[in-house]
């Protein structure tokens, strides 16, 4: 993943609260000062995450328009590339509908090459290649010092990207990133697997050959009341990236430290913990149970491993 780039209503309170609440660095910024006239840009990092908050200082753009018509969300997952020609040409070839032509930006850090792709709703995949470029992110972006500097850093890199589609469009969706960019199938999730009778979904994940990007694709399924994906789609009003899964190397420092900044989680029911098959199935992990039910942490395992 190169970039997760959301569309805010409030650019500089979002870098804000990413910096105090999830410890994570601004480290570049563009806008009417650098020669964007229609909105501003904050870049923050945390180890190799990176997310792009841009807001509009206008009325009439098209980040405005996304905002107004679906709140604060992801726009953009920017996948870095080799060679964004040639990605670009067999992406078109198979079948994607291109927003940006391959096309190199310049200024005195070098050359960075780009182009764009569309995916589900209004969403894009941004091709990037950094290999001949030394700035802080991209041309047209100043170095900022950081808003918040943070004690430490709290997750390390992006996990995966979930996106909720309509009823009916998983599959087409896993067939584009199949054809379009190469991915294949890495999981599915269907019928009892993690459905109820009040939340029901499908869900396949697919992936590039490295496994670095991985997308799972929600869909929601028949059950006798509206599903969380359901709930989403009307909500959002429409498809879109549902959250974002962040790697860190300690969940219980992280969980701590995130709560201390203000950063509300899921509840889960004490019920949840106390379930004998749930404690079989697990087995020894490498922290007391306790310690995961008093932090809400979920754990499962399966044949390869366990998960917090």
């Amino acid at each position: 993943m190169d970039a997760v780039v959301f569309a805010v209503g409030n650019a500089k309170q979002a870098a804000h609260y990413y910096s105090t609440a999830f410890g994570m660095r601004v480290v570049a910024y563009s806008g009417p000062e650098t020669g964007r006239a229609d909105r501003v840009s904050y870049v923050l990092e945390s180890g190799s995450a990176r997310f792009v908050l841009q807001g509009s200082v206008r009325p009439g753009t098209d980040i405005a328009r996304h905002v107004a018509e679906h709140g604060d969300g992801v726009i953009d997952l920017a996948i870095a590339v080799p060679d964004v020609y040639a990605a670009y040409e067999y992406a078109i070839e198979h079948g994607a509908t291109g927003l940006e032509k391959p096309h190199e930006l310049e200024d005195e850090h070098g050359v960075l090459v780009r182009a764009a792709i569309a995916t589900y709703a209004e969403h894009r995949h941004t091709l990037v290649d950094r290999s001949r470029y030394t700035g802080v992110y991209a041309p047209g972006y100043v170095e900022r010092a950081p808003m918040v500097e943070p004690n430490a850093r709290i997750f390390q890199a992006i996990d995966h990207c979930v996106g909720n589609v309509e009823l009916g469009k998983m599959d087409e969706w896993v067939e584009f990133y199949h054809k379009v960019m190469g991915f294949t199938n890495m999981a599915e999730f269907v019928g009892d697997d993690i459905a109820t009778d009040y939340s029901a979904l499908m869900s396949k994940v697919v992936a590039d050959g490295t496994r670095k990007v991985k997308f799972p694709l929600n869909e929601p399924a028949i059950a006798k009341k509206k599903s969380q994906i359901d709930e989403y789609l009307e909500f959002y009003g429409g498809p879109g990236v549902q959250h974002i899964a962040l790697n860190t190397g300690d969940i219980l420092a992280t969980v701590d430290a995130m709560r201390t900044a203000g950063v509300e989680f899921l509840d889960t029911p004490d019920s949840y913990y106390e379930d004998p098959e749930l404690r079989a199935r697990i087995g020894t992990v490498r922290v007391p149970v306790e310690e995961l039910q008093k932090r809400k942490i979920l754990v499962d395992r399966d044949e390869e491993g366990y998960l917090l």
